[in-house]
């Protein structure tokens, strides 16, 4: 599954056509790997907010150098820049005046994030100026360019302890498709601090169940959270049993094979989860399908079972664990949604409407949860799969290109941000909806 487009560019003749064409010139992401530095380069912070102080200390305590500036003709891999000392808009100059100097001069891949105060906690003209962060961060996203990526993180005065999770996150390459996303820590009652004892295995003795798992994006997620530490618990249908038993052999967990739309699925999962776990730490709503169709040739059955699998499941799912007590205190709940749920598509009002509603589902549970449990999603844009390698190429080409990385996603993108909102350290990380979509043109 390669992007064969990017390849082209890549060469010599390639680069011709883009400078004389003015086509698109994608450059390649740079993505984690087991054992290498969250951050390979200094990070240069700026602003005088309540977080100044702090900045320092955590990002040392991820292993993440940091510096006020620059030497001459030194480069930076990241800007972090405390904007929660904004209170009016006149304050909003020192973004130009921190920012535009330093521009010029990022390394490839660059990762920028702004610091801010959640609007709907301050008043007046601070909430004016905080809520004018979200233009600058979204814009600053599709000027970047050579790979780079620009996130807006705000920040509630009792989380100010809770960051070092979603900072070794978004600095870091496990991030390469998120960009121009707003994050929230410490909004919906979430503020616990991090706790993290080992960050190369921050799931360690954490059970996590995946849907959908023995392929595709699921498959990399349950790759993506036995790495961190996980036992996963893998889910599919009776046609994937033999992939399913497969990988899960191969990362030393357990396999429950059944069709999650069944009348019994709920109360199967959580007695299996309960007898042979003890519980469950991570649950992972990622199965779903597509069956589209424009909605004057839609059929009854192509609508049912879009929304039986991509819906109506993960809530009754969700709910009978949480009722049955089997999701263990500090639990995650993790949905997939996707840009379609959020933009629409041509012939998919079935699947946005599916997406829509797990955005739905957590706004719905966000506020009812307790004992620490988080509910949190990701919204997929166009992601690089062997399912949309079927796609016609044209199609295909101009879903990979509609968004500021020029380029699709791989399925390692979405499994990293599950991963994060899995993180013991993500506790007050809780109502969020992220896109993994380079950015996508389309959609808030």
């Amino acid at each position: 599954m390669s992007d064969r487009y990017q390849g082209f560019v890549s060469t010599s003749i390639g680069q011709l056509f883009v400078k004389n064409l003015g086509l698109p010139n994608p450059t390649p992401l740079e993505r984690w790997s087991e054992g290498a530095p969250l951050v390979d380069g200094v990070v240069v912070l700026g602003g005088q907010g309540r977080l100044a102080e702090v900045l320092p200390t955590t990002l040392d305590g991820l292993g993440i150098a940091s510096a006020a500036g620059l030497e001459d003709g030194a480069r930076a891999k990241a800007l972090v820049f405390d904007a929660t000392g904004i209170t009016d808009t006149d304050g909003l100059l020192v973004l130009q005046e921190f920012f535009t100097p330093l521009m010029r001069r990022l390394e490839t891949c660059p990762r920028v994030v702004v610091l801010g105060t959640p609007p709907e906690t301050v008043s007046g003209s601070e909430r004016i100026a905080q809520r004018a962060l979200e233009g600058f961060t979204r814009s600053l996203g599709k000027e970047i360019g050579r790979g780079g990526t620009v996130q807006l993180v705000y920040v509630a005065p009792a989380a100010d302890g809770a960051i070092s999770s979603t900072l070794a996150f978004l600095l870091s390459p496990k991030s390469a498709y998120v960009s121009g996303q707003v994050v929230r820590i410490g909004a919906h009652g979430s503020t616990s601090t991090d706790t993290v004892d080992d960050w190369t295995k921050p799931l360690a003795g954490n059970v996590a169940l995946v849907t959908g798992a023995s392929r595709g994006i699921g498959e990399e997620i349950a790759r993506v959270l036995h790495r961190d530490g996980a036992t996963v618990v893998g889910v599919d249908v009776p046609q994937a049993a033999s992939e399913l038993q497969t990988l899960m052999t191969e990362l030393d967990g357990d396999h429950l094979v059944l069709d999650i739309t069944a009348k019994d699925a709920p109360q199967r999962i959580a007695h299996h989860l309960r007898e042979h776990h003890g519980g469950v730490d991570v649950v992972v709503h990622n199965a779903g399908i597509t069956r589209d169709k424009k909605l004057a040739n839609m059929a009854e059955d192509r609508w049912s079972s879009v929304i039986a699998v991509n819906l109506t499941a993960p809530e009754l799912i969700s709910r009978e664990l949480l009722d049955a007590g089997v999701i263990n205190a500090g639990g995650r709940i993790i949905g997939v949604a996707s840009i379609a749920g959020i933009a629409g598509n041509v012939g998919q009002t079935n699947y946005a409407t599916s997406k829509a509603g797990v955005i739905g589902l957590v706004e719905s549970l966000r506020d009812e949860l307790s004992d620490g449990i988080t509910v949190n999603a990701v919204a997929p844009g166009f992601i690089i799969t062997q399912m949309t390698a079927a796609v016609p190429f044209a199609t295909r080409e101009v879903g990979q290109r509609l968004n500021a990385m020029s380029q699709g996603g791989l399925p390692v993108d979405v499994a990293e941000t599950i991963a994060w909102f899995a993180s013991a350290g993500s506790g007050a990380v809780n109502g969020n909806v992220v896109r993994v979509c380079g950015q996508m043109m389309l959609g808030a």
